[in-house]
């Protein structure tokens, strides 16, 4: 365990100013507070928070950092409390304490919405303070190394999460041997057959191999002196995991792969950097399609080097990366290269938005995935946003826009803005009409095409996007456009029961019944009528405290194929779908939460009842199903309903029915029925068929029809067929 003068000589090698006094005290009260407490390994508790600040000492971070890291678990797993840290350390290493804790005594059912609600005030603690980030990232990587005396369940379960958001968000950062470390450990734990097999295989290439890195070192350094260029030239073996993730990604065999060895070139400019290309591409040829140059166009965590793949000595082939010396210092340590603790600079995270954009860009993303989501939705999101791979696209004015892997052009249109994304109806790729689901590449150009005013969005786009904005955004605008249905819904409810009590709606009235109603605006009270949870007959009451509701049960009048009311002692029937004050009826594309009845549905030409159902709004019966007996005795449930579809030639709306057809069993009957429902122009949706007697088979056919008459056509054409037996239609 590392001693306190240790501790403070690796802080002094890098910081002559630092406070030792501070870092002393800090070592003494850590190992006080955490006293005879192990760790699962039997070693003392306080050797890990000091592994930890030792790992920030090789990040070289401002004493604040350190002694934060000293004390990160002291509020968790000690007696000391947030008042005691900020009274001995100041409000500062407070405020870093704080952030690390994890939330106790949460009251939520899931082990994922805790993980997802103590990511959510960690990355928040970040947002503030970016010492956060790269204490509980050291915090991380300590534990990653000592995970092998955890239990094998735990061990999942630690290495699950560390290559899920920690090694992501380290790399997003541009932290890039941490995160390599971090998905090394994590791979050896949830794959650990694999990890044994590569790495091993990877040490038989590095002794083969030894004096040809030796040699491509020799020659790319001596090239590059020749013109005058000073290089450091190394060899770097490839980590298991990225080898692991190459072959997974690509489909490949270890044999396939050529690049298990990779160079690097460190030169003094960024005039170096091309001078180098240059030489390397006169000297080899060069490999097609495996040029990118980041110094030009840096990663949105601040990357940047130039990374190309030549046919270099002995006809093998080197991938070489050429950067400068600060640049390799922020390839490797990110935003810890940023001196934080140079006096003058204001807070390290202003000095971070000012210099870096990775860590803008994390503030930003986390006040988007801090708004409006449930914890397992905001866990989702925060690991799509932290995914690393990335291509960038370009808008038509020229603007950069970095997306992960597999981004569609909703993804593009959401990063550009929400209200894009929102009216997005069409895109332009490199100047040609693609399909909105379009996999990205790099350098795309792409061009949105928006709607006018708000756009229906299609519930396929949530499983296709790549980006946690865009499925966020899309999730609140569905979820928007379902309450606008279920709240028109119950707008025209609450109306059309006041014209018939003969009293007056209004918006003024209905407002000063809200708090008898304990709805906070008008829009709840219509979305609570529409979803069924509160009654229109409430409202109305509300509203005038001397309505009576009439209670009515509805029953049935078989001899006439439709349903009537029972208002009182007398029987009055009325057909439904005809009144004035009846809901009209648009189909499944309207503004109104409307489905179909699951067996048979209706077509335009029948009489129509609603039947409301909680939570799912209208479901439409024909007047002769059979099916609403069952809601007899739930008159409350029923809605007078009417067609109002309008007529549109160029694309007319087609709506379900189901027919039952018996036809001989011999070859091509299936097609001719078929052919029968093509001619006619309907669309067949699903077909069961079964074998009802050695000469017969029985069709069950749900299809898609402009109207009765439609229907009635197709039924009567099949009915024509000779190898048609029997054709009706199927009302459930």
């Amino acid at each position: 365990m590392m001693r306190q003068y240790e501790l403070v000589d690796r802080v002094r090698k890098y910081n002559p100013n630092t406070d030792e006094d501070l870092l002393n005290q800090a070592y003494v009260y850590a190992m006080k507070a955490h006293g005879e407490q192990k760790r699962a390994s039997g070693d003392p508790y306080f050797s890990h928070p000091l592994e930890v600040a030792a790992i920030l000492t090789d990040l070289k971070l401002d004493d604040s950092t350190i002694v934060a890291a000293l004390l990160h678990d002291t509020i968790e797993d000690t007696d000391a409390t947030r008042t005691d840290i900020d009274r001995i350390f100041g409000p500062d290493i407070g405020h870093l304490v704080e952030g690390l804790t994890k939330l106790k005594k949460l009251e939520l059912v899931s082990r994922e919405a805790k993980q997802a609600e103590n990511l959510r005030k960690l990355l928040l603690a970040i947002a503030e303070d970016v010492r956060v980030l790269l204490v509980k990232l050291a915090d991380r990587l300590h534990n990653m190394r000592t995970l092998g005396y955890m239990p094998a369940e735990k061990r999942k379960r630690i290495a699950e999460e560390t290559i899920d958001i920690y090694a992501p968000l380290a790399a997003r950062m541009g932290m890039h041997e941490m995160r390599s470390e971090l998905e090394d450990l994590s791979f050896r734990v949830l794959h650990p057959d694999a990890f044994q097999v590569i790495s091993a295989r990877l040490d038989q290439v590095a002794a083969k191999n030894s004096d040809l890195i030796a040699e491509i070192e020799q020659q790319l350094t001596a090239k590059l002196a020749g013109r005058g260029i000073e290089a450091s030239v190394t060899g770097r073996r490839k980590h298991a995991y990225s080898v692991w993730r190459k072959m997974e990604r690509k489909a490949l065999g270890f044999e396939q792969l050529s690049d298990i060895y990779g160079f690097r070139a460190i030169v003094a400019t960024v005039a170096d950097c091309y001078a180098a290309l240059g030489v390397v591409h006169t000297t080899w040829p060069l490999v097609p399609g495996r040029f990118k140059d980041y110094v030009s166009t840096p990663k949105q965590n601040d990357y940047r080097s130039i990374h190309t793949t030549v046919i270099g000595p002995r006809n093998q082939r080197v991938e070489l990366q050429i950067r400068t010396h600060e640049m390799d210092e922020i390839a490797e340590y990110g935003i810890a290269a940023h001196a934080l603790y140079k006096d003058d600079l204001g807070s390290p995270s202003e000095t971070l938005v000012r210099e870096s954009n990775a860590y803008a860009w994390l503030r930003r993303t986390i006040e988007l995935l801090a708004v409006g989501s449930n914890p397992e939705e905001f866990l989702e999101h925060t690991k799509l946003e932290l995914f690393h791979d990335q291509v960038f696209c370009f808008s038509p004015k020229g603007k950069l826009i970095a997306l992960p892997r597999n981004a569609t052009p909703i993804d593009f249109a959401y990063a550009v803005h929400t209200d894009i994304g929102n009216r997005a109806v069409g895109c332009k790729v490199n100047g040609k009409i693609a399909p909105l689901i379009t996999e990205l590449h790099n350098g795309d150009e792409v061009e949105i095409l928006t709607a006018r005013g708000p756009n229906a969005l299609p519930m396929a786009w949530e499983s296709v996007v790549a980006t946690g904005k865009a499925r966020a955004a899309i999730r609140r605008a569905n979820r928007a456009a379902v309450r606008a249905q279920y709240a028109e819904l119950g707008h025209r409810i609450v109306e059309r029961l006041c014209q018939r009590a003969k009293r007056e709606y209004s918006d003024e009235k209905l407002n000063g019944a809200l708090p008898r109603l304990a709805r906070a605006s008008i829009e709840d009270v219509f979305a609570s009528v529409g979803r069924s949870e509160l009654k229109a007959s409430d409202v109305v009451r509300a509203m005038y405290p001397d309505y009576k509701e009439e209670r009515a049960t509805a029953v049935p009048k078989p001899e006439k194929g439709w349903f009537g009311l029972k208002t009182g002692k007398a029987v009055k029937f009325k057909v439904p779908g005809v009144g004035d004050d009846a809901i009209p009826i648009r189909g499944i594309n309207s503004d109104l939460p409307v489905r179909f009845a699951p067996n048979g549905g209706a077509v335009p030409g029948d009489r129509i009842v609603g039947i409301m159902t909680p939570g799912e709004g209208i479901t439409i019966y024909p007047i002769q199903s059979p099916a609403l007996v069952e809601f007899e005795e739930m008159p409350e449930r029923w809605l007078d309903v009417r067609w109002d579809v309008d007529v549109d030639e160029s694309n007319p709306q087609r709506f379900p029915a189901r027919i039952a057809v018996q036809s001989v069993n011999e070859p091509g009957s299936l097609a001719q029925v078929a052919q029968v429902i093509a001619d006619n122009d309907g669309n067949i949706d699903n077909l069961k068929m079964s074998r009802s007697s050695p000469d017969f088979s029985d069709l069950v056919i749900d299809l898609e029809v402009y109207d009765l008459k439609h229907l009635t056509a197709i039924i009567s054409q099949l009915r024509a067929k000779p190898i048609v037996a029997k054709a009706d239609r199927v009302v459930g």
